[in-house]
């Protein structure tokens, strides 16, 4: 199967009985490891252990976005969290860059769940905006927080 980079746009692959298209998201070690706050070498022991899944692509090892997002899930509930030390300072706006987890749509609204590293971020918006963004298990994206608003970006893909 072709790799897509999160550098890259996915590559669409279209069902020739019914037409319909799906992508798919793949990110390399190096990729994946840093969206998960770790090293290259730490991600490549919890592949060789079975820890997360790979597929290998032209010799080199890569994730497919969803098993990423679902590995981040894992790993976050299964890590200690540090007390946090009272805010001095704190900017007005946040990003967080994550994967999407799960995503939720009805007929009117979206419920959309990223993991940022140990954060989970969860943003309700109209599934216009959810579907014009195709968002979906194992997608890259950004959660920017100002005030009591999450808002999803999806960064542009060279």
């Amino acid at each position: 199967m072709p790799k897509t980079t999160a550098n890259a746009p996915p590559k669409r692959y279209s069902c020739p009985t019914c037409g319909y298209i799906r992508t798919m998201t793949t990110f390399r070690i190096r990729e994946a490891a840093n969206l998960l706050g770790v090293s290259d070498d730490t991600l490549r022991r919890w592949a060789d252990a079975g820890r997360v899944a790979t597929i290998s692509e032209n010799g080199r090892l890569a994730i497919d976005g969803a098993a990423l997002a679902q590995f981040a899930e894992e790993l976050a509930r299964s890590t200690d969290r540090p007390t946090p030390e009272p805010v001095i300072r704190e900017s007005a706006r946040n990003r967080f860059v994550g994967l999407v987890t799960n995503v939720v749509k009805d007929t009117v609204m979206a419920k959309v769940e990223m993991q940022s590293g140990p954060h989970r971020i969860v943003s309700l918006m109209s599934r216009e905006a959810a579907d014009e963004l195709e968002l979906k298990p194992g997608t890259l994206a950004v959660a920017s927080v100002k005030s009591t608003n999450v808002v999803i970006e999806v960064p542009v893909q060279p």
